[in-house]
């Protein structure tokens, strides 16, 4: 079972998804007002505190839960007085390990399967979102539904993934290695944007110059026109 649970207030979230198209809403996450970059880090490091963790055979440390962190920024234009406000979001992802590997049991079993079956779906959606498909499949996971905003609209997405440099982790790192490749290839919010307003643009311009074409070709034809109507006119005069 997915849980969400706030990491600074230390209780579980209630979440609303119905009638949210753009994914999942977490009403009862805790905010803070924070006035510079050093009160993020420190709610920051309170969380990391906080933060589900657990040892496996592969790691000592690993992280048993995903973790999200939403600063929502907002500012007044001096020159137009309108306000300015955005979203970033901070996603730091539990690692897929192998279950045969990491020889976890019990609870731990159970949130390694959660853990792989989440980062399977995200893999789906970043699939679906490369290939241009009409259905993405953010449903699929609690995870998918909550980044589903970070993944779509206008969004600007930097993903940045880490690997084992251990032999024995050759395998995981391949797959990361794979599923960082896949991304790479994913145009989605403003990169899709600005594709297609590039795209329009250039179009744009190739209907310009072909128009410029048509009008130099027009004004070529009325000269050569006009030089065979004088010709015409010569001929008849001396015919005359």
């Amino acid at each position: 079972m997915f849980v969400f649970f706030d990491f600074l207030d230390l209780h579980t979230l209630g979440i609303l998804n119905h009638s949210q198209p753009n994914g999942l809403a977490v009403p009862d996450a805790s905010m803070h007002p924070v006035k510079s970059t050093n009160d993020v880090i420190k709610l920051m490091e309170i969380g990391l505190k906080n933060r589900a963790k657990g040892s496996t055979a592969m790691n000592e440390r690993s992280s048993r839960s995903h973790s999200v962190v939403s600063i929502h920024v907002r500012g007044a234009d001096k020159k137009t007085g309108s306000t300015l406000q955005g979203n970033l979001h901070l996603v730091d992802l539990a690692g897929s390990e192998r279950i045969d590997r990491s020889e976890v049991t019990g609870d731990r079993l159970k949130e390694a399967q959660h853990i792989n079956k989440s980062l399977s779906a995200l893999g789906d959606v970043i699939f679906a979102l490369a290939q241009k498909s009409a259905h993405i499949p953010y449903r699929n996971s609690k995870l998918t539904q909550i980044l589903q905003t970070s993944l779509g609209g206008h969004a600007k997405t930097l993903m940045l993934v880490q690997i084992n440099s251990d032999i024995k982790s050759y395998s995981e790192s391949l797959s990361t290695l794979k599923f960082a490749e896949r991304v790479s290839g994913v145009e989605l919010g403003v990169a899709r944007s600005t594709k297609e307003g590039r795209d329009v643009r250039e179009l744009m311009e190739q209907v310009a110059s072909l128009k410029d074409t048509i009008s130099t070709k027009d004004e070529e034809i009325e000269r050569l026109q006009l030089l065979k109507d004088l010709k015409n006119d010569n001929s008849e005069k001396l015919e005359d």
